[in-house]
């Protein structure tokens, strides 16, 4: 077999039967390099194209990575056949694998040697580790911060055993040892306080005294120069030593204390953890995440940590999520921002709970009606206002904010770390806490732990399993006596060296027989002795959740407070259970893991009672409350056809409405089509239309347009026709089409459009004829034929409601002002297009929305009319409205208006164009969306006022492929206009460009589009 050699400590490089070679490209070097950082682990090819392109990958990005492995698969072993897959690059699921088994990499061999020095105190293995190191991990390859974080985790274990080893070389008085590998650290980090701090005090042991002053002086002054901070204490002792000649005594004396009795064998992820939270200390910010496994200590670490935070003046706020879909949804947030908002003044509190931040932390359950035209922002700017109080209040002393169970998060808590991570105020230090395993990380925690790691400083510090010392050293503390080495050596080779599990066998009774595999058996021992009354107790408990109120569970147990903590109390000695000592009414389990034993041993025959029994207890203390109502939902559809399905189909409906009002629409959604599910099975008919109106405007407003809901709606839109409710059916219907408009599948959209316009037509009722006049006169407009659009427009009716009244009407309204303006303009009659418009602006108020939903359809009747000067007029108060793009795609129409105009009045028109090739493919091509073709059309535009008129009629071929793969053609004249004006700039005959122009004028005219035909008029006059 091939003899293969791989170093990544430092440059990439790979020998091959002791022969160099090249390992290709850039980025299939980089490939490798990120592959060996994470050798033995799969990294899937989402990651990977994160990793190598961040957000620019290419559309073929994935098929590039499968290039790069086959070429890398025959770099590393020629011999292979060509479908070969080898011994080291597999495909793991939709990922890759480096197996490291058959090559000698330098990582690897880093590893076991500092591990082999840890264990036995071995500083020649330290530095033989050390030696290995060359530079910065993947040095010269060019990476992204994405994929430099992946290296410079592996920079942070060669500090740390650096700092490890000075430690162990002072120790024995060898400090010149360590002084290459130090300097080498140093220079890799020069602003790393731990290792300047070491490298000073071997300096000065090693009798370099003036070497170790001059250190001091240059971090003294580079952090002056580059933080504006003065030297931490650790500094200003080590400089204190070597200024006095004194020797070190260990870790105490470069200022870094050791853990407190409650940790043991965390000393490095302790101070990995201090550095996280010390810039936020001093006006800087801190980002973290903690993992590992279910009881390895991560609570304690972090809990130590916060304490120091708390001396030193932090605010600290936690915010746990418990297992179970009965969590309420944003509960982490719900509990960090509620007692960060008691720390601010009375007025300042109140003013912010005026706002989203009411809706958070007191939702209702009034749900909006979906909109016509799209609000896909309410979750932004709740998070918007979330990071601006947390910045206000961090002003006023810096702030610790900690989010635990990642694990355990709904997805809306995990999008809002990720918001809060990318936009950390000065002043804040936000940790996230997960399990690595049981669960494994799912795909949105996944996505969120990606991006965070992409943010520039963050620390990702894993937990792992003590080693033999530190399970002596525990149980020492745990029982007081002095444990034999072949005991310790048992008991770490059973619990893995997971600290609750040898707290746990270590106080495992000696007279009882047999030694338990797992803690789970631990409890399900201690519970064997307990009288069946007591487990059943303690079983309802479970069911109910990590913190347990005491009246909750006496009364889903059917007992008397008194009679309930006497049987609890058992429980407490045997350490399944722990009281508060802040409120005698409830307690909690001692471990996430004890609770989710005990859970498991409940009989799911009975479990469905008890779960009964919890909800009739929930809604007697609190029917309406928060966190009531999604609680009270999981029990009753956890107990099944035990609850009445009306009961519980209300009671999922109330937990979606308190989800959507603090903009946590994945878990409205997901209660909702449970209550969907419980209404048809139960055959309410009534009942289930009402589930499926609440269910089409949430998942209308995660998705903008809702076109992923139409089965529901359509299912809607047949209920409500059955129960003879002609109305609703027909404002289903009218939902139905407008999501195929926007998504311009006119060929979907046009029958239903027609049925609305006859329904309409055969109704006395006024708002069915409206949505027949508006549907077909707005398919009309899409398909190009602008008489028809403005004959059936202009009879609309502008005053149907006001929009506090009824939303769904008003915005019905809304949007046919709008669509009446452009459709006028476009007819021909721009200043009465832009009297409405401007009626419309006054309407509009102060309300971000109709602003924005104004300054969209202002824009675009401006482009289409040739007046930048006016877009630029709407641009600028439509964005002074929304400057957050909240409004993802009305804001997208007004920006690329701004660059349209920028360009056309010559403002780097060729920057322009770049922008607004890059915001078309972005937002409006996947999927298509309505206007994507006018907008290549006006991208040729810009493309000619960049002189580059090949280019420009690239993009107007674009527009051509657009009109005839969607049928939206309200523009083609226009489009047809610009051409001509294409044909020109590159040189073609005038013969050729009049023609051109010729056919845009009789086309627009034909069309109805006088607008058009008037442009052409003006330009043909220009050639003659």
């Amino acid at each position: 077999m091939t003899a293969l050699r791989l170093q990544i400590l430092g440059p990439l490089r790979l020998w091959r039967d002791d022969v160099e070679v090249d390992a290709g490209p850039r980025q299939q070097a980089l490939l490798l390099s990120l592959l060996l950082a994470r050798a033995g682990r799969p990294v899937s090819t989402n990651e990977l194209v994160d990793l190598l392109w961040e957000e620019q990958a290419p559309a073929s990005a994935i098929n590039v990575i499968h290039k790069y492995v086959g070429g890398l698969r025959r770099l590393l072993e020629p011999a292979l056949s060509t479908r070969g897959t080898g011994s080291f690059l597999h495909r793991r699921g939709n990922g890759y694998l480096f197996t490291p088994t058959a090559c000698t990499l330098d990582v690897l061999t880093f590893r076991e040697l500092v591990e082999a020095a840890r264990r036995e105190a071995a500083l020649d293995s330290y530095v033989e580790a050390l030696t290995l190191w060359r530079g910065p991990a993947g040095d010269g390859l060019g990476a992204r911060p994405a994929a430099r974080a992946v290296f410079a985790a592996l920079d942070g274990e060669f500090l740390n055993g650096c700092t490890a080893a000075a430690e162990l070389a002072l120790s024995l008085g060898r400090p010149a040892a360590v002084l290459p590998a130090l300097r080498r650290a140093a220079s890799m980090a020069p602003l790393h306080e731990p290792v300047q701090a070491t490298l000073i005090d071997a300096l000065g042991s090693a009798g370099q005294r003036a070497e170790a002053l001059a250190v001091f002086g240059a971090v003294r002054a580079r952090l002056a120069d580059e933080l504006g901070i003065d030297p931490g204490r650790a500094m200003r002792e080590a400089h204190r030593r070597a200024l006095a000649g004194e020797r070190p005594v260990g870790a105490d004396a470069r200022g870094q204390a050791r853990p407190p009795g409650g940790l043991v064998g965390r000393s490095d992820e302790l101070a990995a953890l201090r550095e996280t939270v010390a810039p936020a200390l001093s006006g800087g910010s801190g980002l973290g995440v903690v993992e590992g496994e279910p009881g390895v200590g991560k609570s304690r670490l972090v809990g130590e940590a916060a304490a120091e935070a708390g001396r030193r003046g932090a605010l600290v706020l936690l915010g746990a999520c418990p297992e179970g879909d009965g969590t309420p949804s944003m509960w982490p947030w719900i509990q960090t921002i509620g007692r960060l908002l008691d720390s601010l003044p009375a007025t300042d509190r109140e003013t912010w709970l005026a706002g989203g931040l009411g809706r958070l932390l007191r939702p209702g359950e009034d749900v909006p009606p979906e909109a016509v035209l799209p609000d896909g922002g309410a979750q932004f700017r709740l998070f918007e206002q979330i990071v601006a109080v947390i910045a206000q209040a961090s002003r006023r002393r810096p702030t610790m904010l900690i989010i635990d169970d990642l694990q355990w998060n709904d997805v809306a808590s995990l999008h809002l770390f990720s918001h809060l991570a990318a936009r950390l105020p000065a002043g804040v230090a936000l940790l996230g806490v997960l399990r690595d395993r049981g669960p494994a990380p799912g795909p949105d925690l996944s996505r969120t732990l990606a991006a965070v790691s992409r943010m520039p400083g963050h620390r990702r510090i894993h937990l792992g399993p003590l080693g033999p010392d530190d399970v002596a050293e525990l149980v020492r503390r745990e029982t007081g006596r002095e444990p034999a080495g072949d005991e310790v050596r048992r008991l770490h080779a059973r619990t893995g060296g997971n600290p609750f599990f040898v707290r746990e066998l270590a106080r495992w009774p000696a007279a009882r027989p047999g030694v338990p595999s797992a803690v789970r058996d631990v409890v399900r021992d201690r519970m064997a002795d307990l009288d069946e009354p007591v487990r059943d107790l303690l079983r309802i408990a479970a069911l109910i959740g990590r913190d347990v109120s005491l009246g909750l569970l006496a009364a889903a147990a059917g007992l008397e407070p008194g009679e309930c903590l006497e049987r609890l109390e058992p429980l407490e000695a045997l350490g399944l259970l722990e009281f508060s000592p802040d409120d005698p009414f409830a307690f909690h389990f001692a471990h996430d893991i004890v609770r989710e034993s005990v859970s498991e041993t409940a009989p799911s025959r009975q479990a469905g009672w008890w779960h009964l029994a919890v909800a009739d207890a929930l809604e007697h203390t609190d029917p309406g409350g928060e966190p009531v109502a999604e609680r009270l939902a999981h029990h009753l559809w956890a107990a099944g056809p035990l609850a009445d399905p009306v009961r519980t189909t209300h009671a999922l409906m109330r937990a979606a409405a308190h989800a959507t009002a603090k903009s946590a629409l994945e878990a409205a959604e997901g209660w909702l089509r449970s209550a969907v599910d419980v209404a048809r099975k139960a055959g309410r008919a009534e009942l289930e239309l009402s589930v499926l109106a609440q269910l089409t405007t949430v998942i209308g407003m995660r998705s903008t347009y809702g076109t992923v809901v139409l089965d529901l709606v359509e299912r809607a839109e047949h209920l409500a026709a059955a129960l003879g409710r002609q109305r609703e059916a027909a404002d289903f219907l009218f939902s139905r089409w407008a999501a195929h408009a926007q998504r311009i599948e006119l060929d979907r959209g046009g029958p239903l459009a027609r049925r609305l316009l006859e329904q309409g037509e055969a109704s006395t009722d006024p708002i069915l004829r409206e949505y027949g006049i508006n549907a077909w006169g707005i398919h009309q407009w899409a398909i190009g034929n602008i008489g028809e659009a403005y004959r059936y427009l202009s009879r609309s009716n502008p005053s149907l409601a006001r929009r506090a009244e009824d939303p769904l009407r008003h915005d019905l309204q809304l949007l046919s002002g709008a669509m009446l303006a452009e459709t006028t303009a476009l007819h021909g009659d721009v200043g009465a297009a832009r009297a409405m418009i401007d009626a419309l602006e006054v309407d509009a108020g102060d309300d971000p929305y109709v602003v924005t939903v104004w300054a969209a359809f202002a824009t675009r009747i401006a482009v289409q009319a040739g007046d930048p000067a006016w877009v630029l007029r709407a641009v600028e108060r439509g964005l002074a409205a929304d400057p957050g793009f909240s409004f993802q795609i009305l804001g997208a129409y007004q920006r690329l208006a701004r660059w349209w105009a920028l360009a056309v009045t010559g403002h780097d028109p060729a920057g322009a164009a770049a922008e607004t090739e890059r915001m078309i493919t972005t937002i409006l091509l996947d999927p298509p969306l309505s206007c994507v073709s006018t907008w290549y059309g006006l991208l040729g535009e810009m493309l000619l006022a960049a002189g580059e008129p090949e280019k420009a009629l690239a993009a107007l071929d674009r527009a051509g492929e657009c009109f005839d793969a969607y049928g939206q053609r309200y523009a083609e004249g226009l489009i047809l206009l610009l051409r001509a004006r294409a044909l020109a700039a590159a040189g073609e005959p005038v013969e050729v460009v009049r023609a051109a122009a010729l056919r845009a004028r009789s086309f627009s005219a034909e069309r109805g589009a006088h607008l058009f035909a008037r442009r052409a008029d003006d330009y043909l006059a220009t050639l003659s």
